[in-house]
């Protein structure tokens, strides 16, 4: 490894990650084509004495290790490169990437650290304060509304692009509709879907598709809730993210259990349980609400061996069996 190499590296890891917000294919390739040389330059620059750089290039791979299953591998990096005291912004990134194995307390405490040193960058202070949030939101969801209202107070003169006011509104719309304000809920993430619209942005369009889907159902507007479901898996599964394409096929059982198709919404049920174990992740708290609420119906209204059945059908499916099923028409 070199200095040229190494810095050829960061570019790749920071195109991919911007090519992986507009829902490009290629990003996660881009990067497991080289994954090798990658971390040989995450410890090259380490020992070359440009610890900040390393911390960059982590930050840069986050998203990918997310959804390669490699959530482990890139937390024994932070814990390793991670200083005292260490950059805001790094400590954010350790937080967010172990936030989605559900290691909570380890999130909180780095998203806290963070925080103390993000004063003078509104973004990143909104960014943390999101991170914060979806910590708060498993025990206190009006307390991870008061962070987000905070974050909203921070980057009132950012555009709604900005990544940490996105990340704060994003996540408000979570917290209200977890609170049982619905009506909040839709109109933050109407809002925000109209928005990823206008400016062509896949990334948010199937996000806020797949959380208004689940306010929509909740709502009983059933038809709405079951097309945007539709949507946000049709967009997300674009990209090889193993968790989210979980979280899609959770909401869609979620609607397909409301609209009475039982056994269909069981076989939802067990692939999308399936393809979260795959991704060695955990259920953010809306949607194991989600996944619980099906549970329970699908208990209720079907026999046990039938559930049992089609569960197990579901978790047999590949990614790619998973996706044909679910999309394919509603009366097969």
């Amino acid at each position: 490894m070199d200095a040229d190499t190494a810095a050829g590296l960061l570019e790749l890891a920071e195109d991919a990650q911007r090519r992986r917000r507009r829902q490009d294919p290629d990003a996660e390739q881009m990067l497991e084509a080289r994954y090798g040389e990658l971390r040989e330059a995450l410890d090259w620059y380490r020992t070359a004495g440009n610890p900040d750089t390393a911390l960059r290039l982590a930050g840069a791979l986050v998203p990918f290790w997310i959804a390669t299953k490699r959530i482990d591998e890139g937390d024994a990096w932070f814990d390793q490169a991670l200083s005292d005291p260490a950059p805001a912004r790094a400590l954010y990134d350790h937080g967010y990437l172990v936030f989605w194995a559900g290691r909570y307390e380890l999130a909180e405490q780095r998203f806290a650290a963070a925080l103390a040193g993000a004063d003078g960058d509104p973004s990143l202070q909104a960014l943390v304060l999101a991170g914060l949030a979806r910590v708060a939101i498993n025990t206190d969801v009006l307390e991870a509304v008061r962070l987000l209202r905070r974050a909203q107070d921070v980057t009132a003169g950012l555009d709604d692009a900005d990544p940490g006011r996105s990340s704060a509104l994003h996540v408000l719309g979570v917290a209200l509709q977890m609170a049982g304000d619905l009506t909040g809920a839709r109109e933050v993430m109407s809002a925000r879907l109209e928005a990823g619209r206008e400016r062509g942005d896949e990334f948010v369009v199937w996000v806020e598709s797949a959380n208004l889907s689940m306010v929509e159902r909740q709502l009983g507007n059933l038809d709405r809730a079951e097309a945007l479901s539709r949507e946000a898996l049709t967009l997300c599964a674009r990209r090889a993210d193993v968790m989210a394409t979980a979280w899609m096929f959770n909401g869609l059982a979620a609607v397909t259990a409301a609209r009475g198709r039982l056994e269909r919404a069981a076989t939802l049920h067990g692939l999308a349980a399936a393809q979260l174990a795959r991704a060695g992740g955990e259920w953010p708290a809306d949607e194991r609400a989600q996944y619980e609420e099906t549970l329970t119906t699908l208990t209720v209204h079907l026999p046990a061996d039938a559930l049992d059945q089609a569960r197990s059908r579901g978790a047999a499916m590949t990614a790619e069996e998973g996706l044909i099923y679910a999309l394919s028409p509603t009366d097969q």
